[in-house]
């Protein structure tokens, strides 16, 4: 009876598939729709004794206030109704989808606790509503629950709204807070009495959103940004009770090429300025005890030597790639700081890659890279007894949690993979006990054991192995029939690592193929890893992307007429190109706030963190640089040819990529493609970088690209 029971099964499992399949009809986009057209106004520029036409620069012209902006607005509207149009098909199974991915969400939920200075603080998420409640409560029995910050109600008749912080002062009364109401990621700061719920009069705009506390409670440290270019400029102290005017600049970079930032060591005693570039960095160090002293240099910045710093015991200790590729862990004593008195703890290694240390009393936490996948390692003190946690699966996600108490005898951390929810563990180190605090509760019947993932290592065609992560749902037939995703990034040195979605659910119910292409511009495979993807290596990105792509169809998780591709910000950048370079691989490409025009971008020092980049693209004010920047820049290299079926998003008010980009590509690629492929713009025109605010609202933005790809595949439930 029980075989009878399997293949009955089976069998209703094939019929099922075959009838999924049955139901698959072609999206019909609306036909006789004229799409927008943009007014071409041509303007020219030279560099190098080489002319670049622009037909479209005046679409930057909205933050510039200039005769055009209510134009730009218009076009940008004009865009949003096509699109509406266009997807008009779609739109209850839009709807459907958003509510699919909503009900996965646990509405009434609570964050893991986090104990720091005699209290725990934590979050409540209510059903129904876009954000959060901030609590805390005293360690003490009997204590009650006080109420640090609703943000739901400070939300209230806000298009956009976002928190940054808390923080909260060394005796535990005063809290400081950052509030972004337009998404450009310039912060104002605010502080509240938790005696009596009074919020200070003594409010500071114009901040990257971080306040850093001294040990008196009453002073703190911020970074103060430039209105025009929003770069991190100035490290101001102020003192509560005090009108923001009188706040003194205690450290103000002069190299726009920095980003800056202050934060504090993980014992508390001391506060850092830091100054940093892709190349090289420097840091300032002054004792909290001290607000008003001077911070003085830890090690005056190095040609290409990149350096952090954090505090334990009787020591500093120094992460940083001099001399060591992959850098190393050194240290030195505490009024010796300089290079020369820098010691060797954890040596370079040139198959692993050190990217952090947090230390406690009584052990330290290194994370690290190999194969491309994190490790946390655990030094034992005194002495060098270590080992590593083993996570069991073959592609994941792990890194360090909050973990503010520097005295624990355990350490936080949190924890993914590709079929796993995020979870979050307390480690005893003495015990090697891992106990599980919190998984991220997915609704909707998921079974971790319905999923299947997987890492393959792909041949680029220079011989490079790229890292591979897929995922896709058991019974997906591995025939070349199935639809698959390629999602990929690929610049400054950020990994892309394996981890879970709950709205990526929706794409491998429905037979989707979703995979992860690790590719050169990251980090996961060491420096050399990111060193050999930047700069004139910059096309390494791009052909890894096209190998992996190629790859899947080659092994036959789908098939070059059901390939996608999607990407964001420097990896919209990524799909910009790899439309130029391979456009018949794809059947259709989402990018999201793409950086597209590098060349205008990159030698107009008054966009807003150009100057940062130049160590990252290069800076077209050399020859070399600009030519081999314009050979891919996106919007520079669309041609009269066919391109596969396009959805781009951009939020007016982006701070990182500013929606003129994709809006001129767009435009660009209207007038030149020779294809009858959809080709969408659509435009957030309340949000910015990181899209809507709310905890429910960013899935309306998922659900309608999802929808683009369903309709590209004829799949309408």
């Amino acid at each position: 009876m029980k075989k009878v029971i399997i293949n009955l099964s089976a069998l209703l499992l094939l019929v099922a598939c075959k009838q999924s399949n049955m139901e698959k009809t072609p999206y019909a986009w609306p036909s006789n729709i004229n799409a927008p057209k943009a007014t071409e106004k041509i303007r020219t520029f030279v560099q190098h004794g080489d002319t670049i036409t622009d037909e479209y620069y005046w679409l930057n012209d909205f933050f510039k206030k200039g005769p055009d902006s209510t134009a730009v607005v218009e076009y940008l509207q004009a865009e949003n109704a096509y699109l509406d149009t266009m997807m008009s098909g779609t739109k209850e199974f839009q709807k459907n989808l958003f509510a699919e991915m909503r009900g996965r969400i646990q509405e009434k939920d609570e964050s893991e606790p986090v104990v720091e200075n005699g209290y725990t603080y934590y979050s409540k998420t209510e059903e129904g509503k876009q954000y959060y409640k901030y609590y805390r409560k005293a360690l003490t029995a009997g204590a009650k629950e006080d109420l640090l910050l609703d943000v739901d109600q400070l939300a209230i008749g806000k298009n956009y709204y976002s928190i940054s912080g808390p923080s909260i002062s060394p005796d535990n009364q005063w809290m400081a807070y950052g509030v972004d109401e337009v998404s450009r990621r310039q912060y104002t700061l605010y502080f509240k009495n938790l005696n009596t719920g009074e919020i200070l009069s003594d409010i500071i705009p114009g901040t990257s959103g971080n306040a850093v506390w001294s040990a008196d409670s009453k002073t703190i440290f911020y970074t103060s940004n430039n209105p025009v270019t929003l770069l991190s400029e100035k490290i101001r102290r102020h003192q509560l009770g005090t009108a923001a005017t009188a706040d003194v600049t205690v450290y103000e970079e002069k190299d726009p090429t920095n980003y800056i930032g202050v934060t504090k060591t993980r014992s508390g005693q001391y506060i850092m300025i830091y100054s940093a570039a892709t190349l090289s960095s420097e840091v300032r160090i002054l004792p909290a005890s001290e607000p008003n002293g001077t911070f003085q240099v830890f090690q005056p910045r190095m040609k290409e030597v990149l350096y952090s710093v954090d505090h334990w015991e009787d020591r500093f200790l120094i992460v940083t790639n001099w001399e060591a590729k992959n850098f190393r862990l050194m240290s030195c004593p505490l009024n010796q700081t300089q290079q020369t008195a820098w010691k060797e703890v954890v040596p370079n290694r040139p198959d692993v890659l050190l990217e952090g240390v947090e230390p406690f009393k009584n052990f330290w936490i290194l994370t690290e890279r190999k194969e491309g996948l994190v490790q946390l390692r655990v030094r034992e003190l005194p002495g060098e007894k270590e080992h590593y946690l083993d996570f069991g699966e073959p592609a994941y996600d792990a890194f360090v949690g909050k973990n503010p108490e520097y005295l624990s005898k355990q350490f936080r951390y949190r924890y993914s993979s590709m079929t796993t929810p995020l979870s979050t563990y307390d480690y005893t180190i003495a015990s090697k006990q891992r106990n599980l605090i919190k998984e991220q509760p997915v609704l909707g019947g998921f079974k971790r054991t319905d999923y299947v993932t997987e890492r393959r290592f792909v041949t680029a065609r220079d011989g490079a192995r790229i890292p591979l992560s897929i995922v896709y749902k058991k019974g997906t037939a591995l025939d070349g029939s199935a639809p698959a995703l390629l999602y990929g990034y690929g610049s400054y040195g950020a990994s892309m690592d394996a981890s879970f979605s709950t709205s990526r659910l929706s794409l491998l119910n429905r037979g989707f193929v979703y995979a992860v292409a690790h590719i050169r511009g990251g980090q996961e495979m060491g420096r050399q890893w990111y060193e050999d993807g930047k700069l004139l290596k910059k096309k390494n990105t791009f052909n890894d992307f096209i190998d992996c792509g190629k790859y899947l169809v080659e092994q036959k998780f789908t098939s070059q007429g059901h390939l996608y591709a999607m990407g964001g910000s420097a990896g919209g950048l990524l799909m910009g190109a790899v439309v130029n370079m391979e456009p018949t691989l794809w059947n259709g490409v989402i990018a999201q706030v793409p950086f597209v025009d590098v060349i205008t971008t990159m030698s107009d020092p008054t966009i807003p963190l150009t100057t940062n980049e130049y160590d990252e693209w290069g800076n077209p004010a050399n020859k070399d640089a600009y030519f081999y920047m314009k050979s891919y820049s996106p919007y520079d290299n669309v041609a009269a040819k066919e391109y596969p079926n396009l959805l781009v998003t951009t939020g007016l008010h982006d701070s990182q990529v500013q929606y003129f980009e994709p809006a001129k590509w767009v435009a660009r690629l209207r007038k030149l493609k020779t294809d009858k492929n959809v080709l969408l713009l659509k435009t957030n025109m309340e949000a910015g970088h990181g899209g809507a605010s709310g905890r429910f609202d960013y899935l309306k933005d998922v659900a309608l690209q999802y929808a683009f790809l369903f309709a590209l595949e004829g799949i309408n439930k």
